[in-house]
């Protein structure tokens, strides 16, 4: 019993990955290359390999894990609210803007005139239970399916940042941003700005299988532990955007 499970997993991920190979193809054929103009992959993975294992993998997830999501989905109905689903647009491969799908996590809460109350009236218990497990970002495995993100990857920003990147922060856009990544197991939201752009950057400039492989356990880790988790996003990290323009980075 347990080897016909296993043999059809196997085949399962195996159909995902000759899939993941075919979508890799058509897109080359489209010229949706997985890294911006003049970025020079570091080797045969990147160029050849990355791509199709991500969507494999991500594909595989969904297959397998889609009663969770499911279950989630209704959870989050239950305890939060319709829309089950929280999108927001961000930067991604040069830069091109796309929607990052997220489960919801917060209230839609308003006052009299119609804005949003602050984010720490707005958290629910089940909100932060979401967040401490990273569930609220598994949804993001249909964005990289897409070809949005890549497993491993400068994690995709704000949209409003963009104009206040210097010349080499702005090769974090060179490639696919990330459902993880360096800077990710590497302190998170612990980082300052600097540092967490330097360590998109050698990413960028060093992306092998092993790097990625090291990056997914370690963030599997980090999960099970909810080491470096922001649970509360009114303690989050500072605005990029507003500091750069107040010149304190």
């Amino acid at each position: 019993m347990v080897k016909k499970i296993f043999d059809t997993l196997v085949l399962m991920f195996g159909g995902c990955l000759g899939l993941g190979f075919i979508v890799s193809i058509v897109e080359k054929i489209q010229e949706k290359r997985g890294w911006a103009e003049g970025h020079k992959p570091k080797g045969i993975y990147e160029k050849y390999m990355k791509r199709p294992m991500d969507f494999a993998l991500a594909l595989f997830v969904l297959l397998i894990f889609w009663p969770i999501l499911l279950i989630i989905a209704i959870a989050v109905r239950i305890n939060i609210g319709s829309p089950v689903f929280f999108n927001q647009e961000r930067p991604g491969l040069g830069g091109k803007i796309f929607s990052i799908y997220k489960f919801r996590t917060m209230t839609d809460v308003r006052d009299d005139e119609g804005n949003l109350l602050p984010d720490e009236e707005r958290h629910t218990k089940f909100g932060v239970w979401l967040r401490r497990i990273s569930g609220d970002e598994w949804c993001e495995l249909w964005n990289i399916v897409r070809g949005d993100l890549s497993i491993i990857g400068p994690r995709p920003l704000l949209k409003e940042y963009m104009p206040y990147y210097s010349e080499e922060e702005a090769h974090r856009h060179d490639v696919r941003p990330g459902l993880t990544g360096l800077a990710q197991v590497n302190g998170r939201n612990n980082l300052d700005w600097d540092k967490r752009f330097s360590t998109d950057v050698e990413y960028v400039n060093n992306i092998t299988f092993m790097t990625d492989v090291k990056i997914l356990f370690k963030t599997i880790k980090k999960v099970i532990s909810h080491e470096d988790v922001l649970e509360d996003t009114s303690k989050g990290e500072t605005n990029f955007a507003e500091e750069r323009k107040a010149g304190r980075i």
